[in-house]
């Protein structure tokens, strides 16, 4: 054997040697510092997020979906049991309430009625209703058809208000089947709570509700218009009744709808004081169920259970895949810009979440809640019964102060500051206490206007304040939910009177109503006033 010939061999074998052990240390050293930095991740974010939720069950709170789903209810007291509404929720809705006036008509109604201002309420035009109605019957009723009158006087809506009942008449025995089944005590509906995904739940529900009510405000309307009250307050009781029927549902948008169908049966209260068609019995019934509305505290519970789906939106999004994050973020809109194409989006969003910590996750759950309380925090003043509009727009500025640099990419922003959820709530959550205060309006407009008008058909006309009703006719006057304050009342010269809020501006306009509609949430008041005759 040549030593010679060996020596640049062993000289090889020692460097390879040499260089191996240090990568092997390298190599050692950076999965060390990998698995330290992965635990470090994961005890603190365990332990953040324990803390908070630690914090939150102390003071009574819950932050688990389960803890908000209503208890089952025995069929023979549950509204959602009757075999209407179970039949309806089976088939989706399809095929029902197809064949009314509202059902072929109603694309053919002009609102240039609501147009001419939008702050006021006004009757419905029961003569464009007749009109279309006409025309349906003569077989000559086309999709690009518009009625609409200002015929709003009695005499030209009573006349009309025949054919509209006659329109409606299909629906008849459907109503006459709910309102039966609206004296069971209790309405708690087959609702699939235990999907892992709470946003694929299905609440077929609640458009057939908002349309149902539909069509009893058009009848109640009528009713009303052709001298029949005591038919018009069984329609009202009953969307009074749909809409109270979804108020235990953990579901923000439950508590949308709801708000939408209150709002509609205010409608045919308010047509029926214009024109002084309710008794003092009927007054007494319609004031006491509007004074026991508390939408301002319903809202804070919703709130709280709106809370639970974000946090188990992260559960799903680690779950499936970060790529999930494409559909919060609507990349098809240029919202999740910074990457390329939208399939390789999901690919690297996949990929990222698959290596991601467990830590980061509880990171993202506990900045939106984070995010969550910020936004909410102080909006409402349950013991003054307040929403204070300028504290949501102080949460908001603050917050959006606190997000980092906007010239970074939001996909790059969201994930890295623990924002994927928490970045889509911040413009959501602020419109959201508007929705509250104007059904909670309504509600304390309608009980004081009911009782002004049985002060008025007591002494044969309106006081000169507020303030005579009480105790005889109100123990209590409601204060404004936007300053804590009486409202605003004055009588006119016409023998009426104009009742409102401040609005949404938290400014006493005169009762000028705002451009933007009844409960305008940029300008004007929030009014309560009658057409002059």
């Amino acid at each position: 054997m040549n030593p010679t010939a060996d020596k640049p061999l062993r000289a090889f074998r020692l460097r390879w040697g040499r260089w191996l052990r240090r990568s092997l240390v390298c190599l050692g050293t950076l999965a060390a510092l990998v698995w330290i930095f992965y635990a470090e991740v994961d005890r603190r974010g365990q332990r953040d997020w324990n803390q908070y939720r630690q914090a939150k069950e102390a003071g009574g709170e819950h932050l688990e979906f389960q803890a908000y789903i209503p208890k089952a209810v025995p069929d023979e007291q549950n509204f959602a049991a009757a075999p209407i509404v179970k039949s309806w929720i089976q088939t989706d809705g399809g095929g029902i309430l197809t064949n009314d006036l509202y059902a072929r008509a109603a694309d053919n109604i002009s609102e240039t009625k609501n147009a001419k201002d939008k702050g006021h309420r006004h009757f419905v035009d029961l003569v464009a209703w007749r009109m279309a109605s006409d025309a349906l019957q003569a077989g000559k009723l086309e999709r690009k058809q518009e009625f609409g009158t200002d015929r709003m006087e009695l005499s030209a809506r009573a006349e009309a208000a025949p054919a509209v009942l006659e329109g409606m008449k299909s629906d008849e025995a459907d109503f006459e089947e709910l309102r039966l089944a609206s004296g069971r005590p209790y309405a708690r509906f087959p609702i699939e709570y235990d999907m892992e995904d709470l946003a694929q739940i299905p609440l077929r529900h609640l458009a057939i509700f908002k349309r149902v009510c539909e069509r009893l405000n058009l009848q109640a309307c009528a009713e009303l218009a052709a001298g029949q009250p005591d038919k018009a307050l069984a329609d009202v009781k009953l969307m009074l009744y749909l809409a109270d029927a979804i108020k235990h549902e953990p579901f923000l948008i439950s508590y949308l709808v709801r708000a939408a169908c209150f709002q509609i049966a205010v409608q045919p209260v308010w047509e029926g004081l214009a024109e002084h068609r309710w008794t003092e019995s009927q007054l007494q019934e319609l004031q006491a169920r509007f004074q026991h509305y508390e939408f301002l505290a319903d809202l804070d519970q919703s709130l709280k259970e709106e809370r639970t789906f974000g946090i188990r939106e992260v559960d799903q999004i680690k779950k499936r895949g970060l790529g999930t994050v494409y559909d919060l973020f609507d990349i098809e809109r240029g919202d999740f810009d910074g990457f390329g194409g939208t399939t390789w989006h999901k690919e690297f969003l996949n990929s990222l979440g698959r290596i991601l910590p467990a830590g980061w996750y509880d990171q993202e759950r506990l900045k939106y809640c984070i995010f969550f309380d910020a936004q909410t925090k102080g909006v409402l003043d349950l013991a003054g019964e307040r929403v204070l509009p300028s504290q949501i727009a102080s949460n908001y500025a603050e917050l959006t102060r606190q997000l980092p640099d906007p010239s970074l990419p939001p996909s790059v922003k969201s994930i890295l500051h623990h924002q994927v959820i928490a970045a889509n709530i911040l413009g959501f959550l602020r419109s959201i206490p508007v929705k509250a205060a104007a059904p909670q309006t309504a509600a304390n407009q309608a009980a004081i206007a009911c009782a002004l008008e049985r002060y008025r058909l007591a002494s044969g006309q309106f006081p000169e304040t507020l303030e005579a009703l009480t105790p005889q006719f109100m123990s209590r006057l409601p204060d404004d939910v936007m300053t804590g304050q009486p409202y605003k009342y004055r009588r006119t010269e016409d023998g009426q009177f104009v009742l409102y809020s401040v609005g949404w501006n938290e400014k006493d306009d005169g009762g000028t109503p705002g451009k933007h509609g009844l409960f305008d949430d940029q300008e004007g008041d929030w009014v309560w006033a009658y057409p002059v005759k």
